[in-house]
């Protein structure tokens, strides 16, 4: 049964209430340190800052005492498929490296360059899911919502529909887990009629063989959702916009500008490293 638990596995939009002292922090302030860390991890050219921002993606994880074996098993679903993509870099390589070849095999020639080029795609990817996973452990709906609408509260000045920008993340984290949960019904209704599910394979091209049979029926069942969604919301009244209010007051503090200090240099050290 563990071939069709596609939930177990996704880690990113789980709010896991530690009451860690990263929790105790402004919703701004973690928004805004989450940004700038996923910008750097994106910009780091080498694999020393990237080493070095799943160093930090680490220890931040375990300061806000999420399981590192919960924050790992996220990295288990995409993990074939960024596989894959290594592969691809390590193989063909780029037309501009000179480096002298490795490892060759026929017209197939390897060099270091290749190595360490499919290394860094590997740890970029590694380190931008655990990332994501943090944020989404450290950071509720509600709080996003509420911080979100903060920081873009001045683009509204120019026209800007910031709450309806703020609805869309709200609801792509929310639908993320029952994202899923879809696909797992999918599956084992594929699996009910004839699909080759659970035989042992774990290859890389199996596993996306498997996948794609999934993708039609999984897109269809999300515009199903959301259009049921959309007219949810126009029955109950919802409208964005001026006029709305906040019940929550948020307040930054000493230790939300030393968490911000301390989110943009490492970024700078990542990028610059």
């Amino acid at each position: 049964m563990h071939d069709f638990e596609f939930q177990r596995y996704v880690t990113v939009g789980q709010y896991l209430a530690t009451d860690s002292p990263l929790h105790h922090l402004d919703p701004r302030a973690r928004l805004v340190s989450s940004i700038f860390l996923l910008v750097a991890i994106t910009a780091a050219p080498h694999l020393s800052g990237l080493g070095l921002a799943l160093a930090v993606t680490f220890l931040a994880l375990i300061a806000a005492r999420v399981p590192l074996s919960y924050a790992l098993r996220g990295l288990l679903a995409p993990l074939p498929f960024i596989l894959f993509l290594a592969l691809l870099q390590i193989v063909f390589g780029s037309p501009e490296n000179t480096s002298p070849a490795w490892f060759t095999l026929g017209p197939l020639h390897i060099s270091k360059m290749d190595l360490l080029t499919g290394s860094v795609i590997i740890v970029r990817f590694a380190a931008l899911i655990l990332l994501i996973s943090l944020a989404s452990a450290i950071i509720s709906t509600s709080e996003l919502v509420h911080g979100m609408q903060a920081l873009l509260r001045p683009l509204t000045m120019l026209g800007i529909p910031t709450q309806d920008i703020v609805l869309m993340a709200q609801v792509t984290l929310r639908f993320l887990p029952l994202l899923a949960l879809e696909a797992e019904h999918i599956a084992k209704a594929q699996a009910s009629r004839g699909a080759e599910w659970g035989t042992g394979k774990t290859g890389i091209l199996h596993r996306v063989r498997q996948a794609l049979p999934l993708l039609v029926p999984l897109f269809l069942n999300s515009l199903q959702r959301a259009e049921a969604l959309a007219l949810a919301m126009e029955a109950r009244g919802y409208h964005g916009g001026k006029g709305r209010t906040s019940m929550l007051e948020l307040h930054f503090r000493a230790s939300d500008a030393i968490a911000l200090i301390i989110a943009s240099a490492l970024s700078v050290v990542i990028v610059m490293l």
